[in-house]
């Protein structure tokens, strides 16, 4: 388990001019500086926190990006599964295909981190076995393309092994989000975003699961 955080410009001001992550367990890339989490679920349980600020440099003046409308339908739900695609493509696994049953199962979850205005997994039993990523970022900043990114963005520590030998950094979790999107033996999967008055919630959940101990990711 692996948990992000940031936080908008407007709450860091006078601080340094740069946009500068400061994270407690892996480097990761320099970004916006709306609040973004992402925890993922596996077999094992590791948490860690990141707090990010980004200000404008002297004589700027912020301006946030435009507050999209909660995203939802089938054009959502088809840019969720091209961006899982495309990751699969590059190591050469086979496509998944969107479940509606998955997909539901989903919403309900969101629905309820929306309501308790913070992250949690679902219960292995709550979610019938199936493998489980979350997402979690300032409401209407995010496309899904950056929701799905952020798994996708761990390949950089991702090290070919059984699992849970997958991160060079030696922490399975800082590759954990990414290992379950490629993961060869899953076939299915169904997302679904729910949004409080401060944040948007995605939760996708994979089946069968993966990220099996003592097996390749493919």
């Amino acid at each position: 388990m692996g948990i992000w955080r940031g936080r908008k410009a407007s709450e860091c001001r006078e601080r340094s001019p740069y946009a500068v992550f400061q994270p407690s367990f892996t480097p990761l890339s320099q970004g916006a500086g709306m609040k973004l989490r992402v925890l993922l679920i596996t077999a094992a349980v590791s948490i860690a926190t990141l707090g990010a600020c980004a200000v404008p440099s002297s004589g700027q003046q912020w301006q946030p990006p435009t507050r999209a409308s909660l995203p939802s339908g089938n054009a959502f739900a088809e840019r969720l599964l091209t961006s899982h695609n495309e990751a699969r493509a590059d190591v050469g696994v086979p496509r998944l295909r969107w479940s509606p049953r998955l997909a539901n199962q989903a919403q309900s979850w969101a629905d309820e981190l929306a309501r308790r205005g913070r992250m949690q997994h679902a219960s292995r039993e709550g979610r019938g076995g199936a493998g489980e990523n979350l997402w979690m970022g300032t409401a209407g900043y995010y496309s899904a393309e950056t929701m799905i990114g952020a798994f996708v963005e761990e390949r950089r520590y991702y090290r070919h092994a059984p699992f849970p030998n997958v991160s060079s950094t030696g922490n399975w979790p800082d590759v954990g989000h990414y290992t379950q999107v490629i993961w060869r033996d899953t076939e299915e999967v169904g997302c679904a975003i729910a949004r409080n008055t401060q944040d948007d919630f995605l939760v996708c959940r994979y089946w069968p699961a993966g990220n099996i101990y003592d097996q390749m990711a493919y």
